[in-house]
């Protein structure tokens, strides 16, 4: 059994992901060009996926490419495809709640997948946790496009999945080279898809470059090498319900970077979200035996 402190610490490293996420919206809005969300998920994968290789100077063994493309395109070329969809097609609300179901979807394959134990608390954290997310960011004049939604739906199945395998496969390697064989695969299947559906690239401006650097060095690689070393350190249960801090994380920036109001229901469902995190990861604590 891990030492509690070092369980706490595993946390709170692999928290910091979520956290950054949150500031993807504000950074994509603010610092990157428009209209080439699949150009976008592009630069923020591959170029940094290529740089961590050459560092690294290692890679994957013939055998395991076959699961590190099926990784990468789980974990990175359809669910930010899906993420960039349903955030042009809907509002982000609406986006932000579907993808709050992710930790509800992980609790359901472990469960049917690897015959994990299906407590009630993490399912009722799970349920609180989409409420929340809810009453941070959903707003009563949210239309919803059906495209839309069946992206923000797969997207979240796809980040599930993702987690779940990540765990379970356990790729012989560091969770910094696991990161780089992930992002370069998803980066690869996502070039010719970027081809197709976006247009040209525009003029690239010292402002863009900035955006881009921090999406893939800070947004992409360093926060998806923690989020996969607390898969490897913690269980999926417990990594998955982390997620909820990036809306959370996203709703703050807003009212401090952008000056946005806070009303009474987004600040309830701020603290839903905290609870909800909390009890994610009390449901899923290693349960001390009462000495005979």
């Amino acid at each position: 059994m891990p030492h509690p402190s070092s369980r706490s610490s595993d946390i709170l490293l692999t928290a910091l992901a979520p956290a950054i996420w949150g500031s993807t919206y504000l950074v994509t809005t603010r610092f990157l060009p428009e209209g080439i969300p699949f150009s976008v998920a592009l630069l923020r994968a591959l170029p940094a996926g290529l740089l961590l290789l050459v560092i690294l100077r290692r890679l994957p063994p013939l055998a395991l490419w076959g699961k590190i493309f099926v990784l990468g395109t789980l974990n990175f070329t359809l669910f930010w495809s899906c993420l960039f969809i349903a955030a042009y097609r809907l509002p982000g609300g609406v986006a932000a709640t579907l993808g709050a179901m992710q930790p509800l979807i992980v609790l359901i394959l472990m469960r049917v997948w690897m015959g994990a134990t299906l407590r009630p608390l993490a399912v009722f954290a799970g349920i609180a946790g989409v409420l929340g997310v809810a009453l941070l960011v959903l707003t009563p004049a949210a239309t919803l496009d059906p495209l839309g939604l069946i992206a923000a739906l797969i997207g979240a199945l796809s980040m599930a999945i993702g987690t779940v395998l990540t765990r379970t496969w356990a790729l012989p390697a560091t969770p910094l080279t696991v990161t780089a064989w992930q992002l370069v695969a998803g980066g690869l299947l996502l070039l010719p898809i970027a081809l197709m559906l976006d247009p040209p690239m525009p003029q690239v401006s010292a402002t863009n470059i900035i955006g881009f650097v921090y999406l893939g060095l800070i947004g992409g690689a360093a926060t998806y090498f923690l989020w996969f070393r607390g898969i490897a350190r913690l269980d999926p249960q417990t990594v998955a319900p982390l997620g909820l801090l990036s809306p959370f994380t996203a709703v703050i920036l807003g009212v401090v970077i952008a000056r946005e109001n806070l009303s009474a229901l987004q600040s309830l469902g701020m603290v839903v979200v905290l609870a909800s995190v909390y009890l994610g990861q009390y449901a899923q604590a290693p349960r001390r035996m009462n000495p005979a």
